[in-house]
């Protein structure tokens, strides 16, 4: 399976410290966020990345290079501007193959087994797989429900649901018939699950959204603390 980390945002809510570093190179317990997953994926045996750079996309390229201290093969899908995830993913799918692949977004931290993805190699075409996790404070609501056979649901207004975790497999025709150009990921979700189109896992692990310079500061805090380095994305 092949894997792509979304890394081309600009990280607004990060400034002033995505001013002059990308957020997926900001450091967590001394290591930079992208290097986690990457790391991660290698220790899985996933040998091909593919990595979508937008904003100060020099310091991705020159910090990852192709990949192969990490004894993995990079491959770089440049946006002129962000397209967001879905626009993201969309620009990449030719380096992806036809299989199933995972897909991880750049800015989180987990210590989610990411083998478990790997299961997912079989994913029937036009469907994804999720990982879900508990409502972080941020977002208390949820973005989605999940049932008791592992498909996922809308959320009901008056319901609490879970929070998608950016993990998750992902069919390159699950992005049939869609437009290139800038556009998220929610739309396309909302319509594969009414189609009865999206599986998932709930994960109670560790997770954390590093979207603000408050939460990375906590973050890097608890891991040094619990003496954590070089551990998965």
């Amino acid at each position: 399976m092949r894997a792509m980390i979304l890394a081309a945002g600009v990280g607004e809510r990060m400034r002033p410290l995505t001013a002059h570093t990308p957020k997926p190179l900001l450091r967590v317990a001394g290591q930079p966020l992208l290097e986690y997953h990457i790391r991660a994926l290698a220790r899985e045996g996933v040998r091909e990345l593919v990595i979508n750079v937008s904003h100060l996309a020099g310091q991705l390229r020159d910090y990852c290079g192709d990949g192969s201290r990490w004894g993995v093969r990079i491959d770089y899908s440049p946006e002129p501007s962000p397209l967001e995830t879905a626009g993201g993913i969309h620009r990449a799918l030719p380096l992806l193959g036809g299989a199933p692949f995972m897909v991880i977004n750049g800015d989180i931290w987990s210590d989610y087994p990411l083998a478990r993805l790997l299961e997912q190699r079989a994913l029937a075409a036009g469907r994804a797989h999720l990982v879900l996790v508990d409502n972080p404070p941020q977002h208390p609501g949820g973005d989605f429900c999940l049932d008791c056979h592992g498909a996922v649901a809308a959320r009901p207004a008056a319901q609490t649901g879970l929070t998608y975790a950016g993990l998750g497999v992902y069919t390159p025709e699950f992005f049939a018939g869609m437009a290139a150009g800038k556009l998220p990921l929610r739309p396309l979700l909302d319509a594969a699950i009414a189609a009865g189109r999206v599986q998932g896992e709930h994960y109670p692990g560790a997770w954390e959204d590093v979207g603000t310079p408050q939460r990375l500061h906590e973050l890097d805090a608890r891991l040094r603390g619990a003496g954590v380095s070089g551990s998965p994305g």
